[in-house]
């Protein structure tokens, strides 16, 4: 049974920094596609970032650009993101996702596992 189990969320200040981390069991996806999306009260489900295989392709949505940093670790079939700078709008719960493709993807219908997600909240 594949899992993706996510870590790192609180709640932090403005400006502040916190780092996402998944890690992944029951298969290896060191050839796929895996990312973050979040999703805020009264919002869609936001893509956030991507990275494919050997760091090839990295995708960031325009909201984050500059302020997060998505790595993996294929050793460990892990999968990070790195955000700094957080905004309030930046609130939500964060999801690791992976693709069974290697391709860069960034709508979420192409994506196969999900996490359970972790909440990311930024005060004022």
């Amino acid at each position: 049974q594949v899992q993706l189990v996510e870590s790192g969320g609180g709640l932090v200040q403005t400006g502040d920094s916190l780092r996402l981390s998944c890690a992944a069991s029951g298969r290896t996806f060191y050839r796929n596609v895996m990312g973050w999306f979040r999703l805020a009260p009264g919002k869609e489900r936001e893509f956030v970032a991507g990275i494919t295989w050997r760091h090839g392709i990295i995708e960031y949505s325009d909201s984050v650009k500059g302020r997060f940093t998505i790595s993996r670790d294929d050793a460990k079939n892990t999968v990070s993101l790195q955000m700094n700078s957080l905004k309030p709008e930046d609130t939500a719960l964060y999801y690791c996702v992976a693709s069974r493709g290697q391709s860069m993807v960034m709508r979420d219908y192409e994506y196969d596992y999900w996490g359970q997600g972790t909440q990311v909240t930024v005060s004022s």
